[in-house]
């Protein structure tokens, strides 16, 4: 019979090599889900300013794309290389909301196809009921 024996020291270096390349804990991303349009206009609220660092698709225009993630950003900048405060990096998601046979997007089955679609329903019908209003207006 083998008997495997760990020392310490394997153990302990493998501890602190998990510590040390570890993720970290999860910061909130105040910007994710957001369309580009509303995270930039929140951005100046707060007296920033946000850049695309990455683009996902070609469907949407800028405005309409989707926030996936933010981040500061991580440059320095300046003869004193001073550290770049002011600016959000925001990854896009440029892809229709809900696919189709000819566009790409978000799977009708999936909770945010699921929304767009419940979002896109709604609106038709308060469109059908205001044209149907419309039309039983007395005319003059």
């Amino acid at each position: 019979m083998k008997r495997i024996v760990l020392s310490g020291g394997a153990v302990g270096a493998t501890a602190v090599s998990t510590v040390m390349f570890a993720t970290g804990v999860a910061v909130a991303d105040d910007y994710a889900g957001q369309t580009y349009a509303h995270a930039t206009t929140a951005l100046s609220d707060a007296k920033l300013k946000g850049v695309i660092a990455s683009r996902v698709g070609d469907t949407l225009p800028n405005d309409q794309c989707v926030v996936t993630h933010s981040e500061k950003a991580s440059w320095i900048k300046g003869d004193k290389f001073s550290s770049v405060t002011d600016t959000m990096l925001l990854h896009l998601n440029c892809n229709a909301t809900v696919a189709s046979a000819t566009t790409p997007g978000n799977s009708a089955a999936s909770p945010e196809g699921r929304a767009a679609l419940q979002a896109v329903n709604a609106a038709a019908a308060q469109d059908k009921s205001t044209a149907a209003a419309k039309q039983n207006q007395p005319k003059h």
